[in-house]
């Protein structure tokens, strides 16, 4: 357990250094522990104090995809910065078509990460279509697609009248699309009960 102290006493009192040349390179051995023992500490620190800068960054290129359709000039799916509006992604795509209903769109909400935007299209007339091709044949086929049926198609499933088809619209304008069925259940005057009337009536 001594050898190596021991041998490191013999080799120190062999060297051919005088008494201030080994204090002197005892003195710099000495400075550049310390130094070392300063440099890693600080490292340790700058650490430490870049973490929030990074996570900063991170959330600052964050972005969404959402997919336009109806009456836009140019529709599809486009990637836009994190905490857009519903009005930015109408405007990426071209803006809206001539005639084009946004009565029921709130274009001031903050888009979430892939939902659907759809804008009703003008009827031949020029006035607005309440119901988009996809909904007549969700219609015709099968459950209503929810986040596309107008009141008036809410209106006319078991257990839901005016009022609660209007509930439903608010809910959706101002929370972005359902992305389930048993969302509906969050709806003021949607219970377990009256969902159980339709709920195998829609779709998302």
């Amino acid at each position: 357990m001594n050898l190596l102290p021991e041998k490191l006493r013999n080799w120190w009192s062999h060297i051919t250094f005088s008494v201030s040349q080994k204090r002197s390179l005892l003195s710099i051995s000495a400075l550049v522990i310390a130094l070392s023992l300063f440099l890693v500490v600080r490292g340790s620190s700058h650490e430490i104090a870049l973490a929030p800068t990074d996570l900063t960054v991170t959330e600052a290129i964050a972005e969404v995809t959402v997919d336009v359709a109806g009456a836009v000039t140019n529709p599809g799916v486009y990637t836009l910065p994190a905490n857009s509006r519903v009005t930015d992604a109408i405007k990426a795509a071209g803006d809206k078509l001539k005639g084009a209903d946004l009565s029921d769109i709130n274009l001031a909400r903050v888009i979430k990460d892939g939902e659907q935007i759809y804008i009703y299209p003008p009827s031949k007339g020029g006035s607005s279509s309440r119901i988009s091709p996809q909904r007549v044949k969700a219609k015709n086929t099968g459950p209503f697609a929810l986040n596309r049926a107008s009141a008036k198609d809410l209106e006319s499933l078991d257990g839901i009248g005016p009022v609660l088809a209007a509930r439903i619209i608010a809910y959706r304008n101002q929370n972005g699309p359902f992305l389930t069925v048993e969302d509906l259940l969050k709806v003021s005057g949607i219970g377990a009960a009256k969902f159980a009337q339709f709920k195998e009536k829609l779709r998302v």
